[in-house]
């Protein structure tokens, strides 16, 4: 982490500077008092009469040390916040541009809510561990030890006091601190599940309240919200033994010098002033040492969290870049050469086995199979979500491992089986696509995905905002917006990922007719669960269990494919 506090250097070393001039004028202040009482009250060096103008005079000292202490501090809080919040922010950018880069699998592996608690919480708990670690252990660190010294300045014996109740401190804060430092890393998992039910039940709402699992979904929040508390409460009632029996050892040791300063001020070795001005630096040299607790908590927190946040900075995405920038002479063909894939932590079952096909440039192809056979998963190689466990995948000839991941991604479109609409407007939403599109263009692409009839209807039309998640869109609606969106992009291979589902038989038909008349000379290749999707297309593979069963023409696979003319049967011959 030192890498992103470099840039805020003179930040680190000001705050500090600044908390030792608030912490000088605080030891500065017990030596005044006690002048004032040996002097201005008691007069011990003037025959027992007290001097007003010295009590006067040393007070108003005292209240000018106090607004520089007052001003010190504050300038200490300014630049520690400046160096820890840009150190935050810089951090927040890195974990947030690394999970962008992660592969489906590595986001799989964290899960989502945890990742969300990283870049939020995490971050967070870091940030408070540098302001604390350059401001409040500074403060502490010389409270404590300007304490000492000039409490033993005072008188020796004084130092007895500190001897007998030191261990006793730290035995107490080492025992609790190492009962509670295991529990911030379970705290932070405890998050994440949370976290993750939240943000499921958040997205997933229209399903909890069709299937009416209000109830179950609040018992589940209630689990994961108690199995956080539970452990926060742990850790908290851990360190509320802790405080009374600091405070215990604190006012015996105050009791203490208040006795060892009457033997000395009765042997006539100290003063009055002494002793209160010792009162005070043992009161502070004890907190010091109680602030501790405080410390020793942040950075618990900051470094199981610190641990988690490197996790992410440390992760290497999986699809790494190639070199290739992605021009080439042939545009738009796409080949799978013995290819064989397996999702990680699936125990090496294959969903793709050996698999060869070529998809010729300007092709329509499209790709039927049964629920689960693979048809997603093929064509989630070809802009490398995923790459092949085995064989090849190419696209214009060359090895997609080989290309840039911008290189590659530019030359493909693809609209999903999950439509995925931003809580933006519909303009913004299909400009997605190509953000420097002009509004002719932008017009082109939804009239072709038979998007602008419903666009047009609305009273904003393009403006139209769309709430999160697209949940102001029907799933029609939504689908047309995402198809708009690949067309705008004018790719060069453009993937239909089961992506006209909700639509009407109707609007397909004119959405490919759209396609064949406009847009020629662009490889299509269309996933699809209905016959009528994909039987006008030039070529369609039939795949089974991850393997090609048959490809070729609608009339040539009626003919040679027993699997194809089974699925025709059951959807044409009803």
């Amino acid at each position: 982490m030192w890498r992103y506090l470099k840039k805020y250097w003179l930040f680190f070393i000001l705050a500090p500077l600044f908390m030792l001039g608030e912490v000088s004028m605080d030891l500065l202040q017990p030596r005044l008092m006690g002048r004032i009482v040996d002097e201005g009250v008691l007069g011990l060096s003037n025959g027992g009469m007290g001097d007003v103008s010295l009590v006067l005079y040393t007070g108003l000292r005292m209240v000018c040390l106090v607004l520089f202490g007052c001003f010190c501090g504050i300038m200490s809080g300014v630049f520690a916040n400046l160096c820890s919040q840009n150190f935050g922010n810089d951090i927040r950018k890195d974990a947030f541009r690394k999970v962008m880069y992660f592969s489906f699998g590595q986001t799989d592996r964290f899960s989502t809510g945890s990742l969300i608690t990283r870049v939020t919480n995490d971050i967070t708990q870091i940030q408070n561990l540098v302001t604390q670690c350059i401001r409040g252990f500074v403060r502490t660190f010389l409270l404590f030890a300007g304490g000492i010294v000039c409490m033993l300045s005072l008188d020796l014996h004084f130092g007895v006091v500190v001897a007998c109740a030191m261990p006793l401190i730290v035995i107490c804060v080492i025992f609790f601190i190492g009962r509670a430092n295991p529990m911030f890393t379970v705290l932070q998992d405890k998050l994440d599940r949370l976290n993750n039910v939240m943000q499921e039940n958040v997205s997933g709402t229209r399903v909890v309240k069709a299937y009416v699992r209000e109830e179950y979904e609040k018992e589940r929040f209630g689990r994961a919200n108690d199995g956080l508390t539970d452990t926060q409460l742990r850790v908290l009632l851990l360190f509320s033994y802790m405080t009374p029996i600091m405070n215990i050892i604190l006012n015996v040791s105050v009791v203490a010098v208040i006795k060892v300063g009457a033997i000395r001020v009765e042997a006539g070795n100290v003063t009055p002033g002494d002793v209160m001005a010792a009162v005070t630096y043992i009161s502070q040299i004890l907190n010091a040492v109680m602030r501790v607790n405080m410390i020793f908590q942040t950075v618990s927190r900051g470094v199981a969290s610190g641990r988690r946040v490197r996790e992410v900075l440390d992760c290497e995405p999986a699809i790494a870049d190639g070199t290739f920038a992605g021009n080439t002479a042939v545009r738009g063909k796409v080949e799978f050469r013995d290819v064989s894939f397996s999702y990680p932590g699936m125990g090496g079952e294959r969903v793709l086995s050996h698999l060869d096909l070529t998809i010729r440039p300007g092709e329509t192809f499209g790709i039927l199979g049964a629920t689960g056979c693979g048809k997603s998963t093929l064509v989630s190689l070809i802009p490398r979500f995923y790459d092949a466990t085995e064989g090849q995948v190419l696209v214009d000839d060359v090895d997609v491992r080989e290309y840039t991941l911008r290189g590659l991604r530019d030359k493909i479109a693809i609209a999903l089986q999950k439509s995925e609409i931003f809580s933006a407007s519909i303009r913004e939403n299909i400009a997605w696509g190509d953000p420097a599109a002009g509004e002719e263009k932008l017009r082109h692409a939804a009239e072709a995905a038979q998007a602008l009839a419903f666009i047009e209807e609305k009273e904003d039309g393009f403006d139209t905002q769309v709430t999160q998640g697209g949940h102001s869109l029907s799933g029609g609606q939504k689908q047309r917006v995402a198809i708009a969106r690949a067309i705008l992009k004018d790719a060069e291979i453009l993937i239909f990922d089961d992506t006209t589902s909700a639509l009407d038989l109707k609007t397909e038909a004119g959405l490919y007719e759209a396609l064949r008349r406009e847009y020629a000379g662009v490889t299509k290749i269309i996933i699809a669960q209905r016959i009528a999707s994909v039987k006008d297309a030039d070529r369609i593979a039939v795949i089974e269990n991850g393997r090609l069963a048959a490809c070729g023409s609608h009339a040539e696979l009626m003919e040679s494919s027993e699997i194809y003319r089974d699925i025709c049967d059951s959807q044409l011959k009803r």
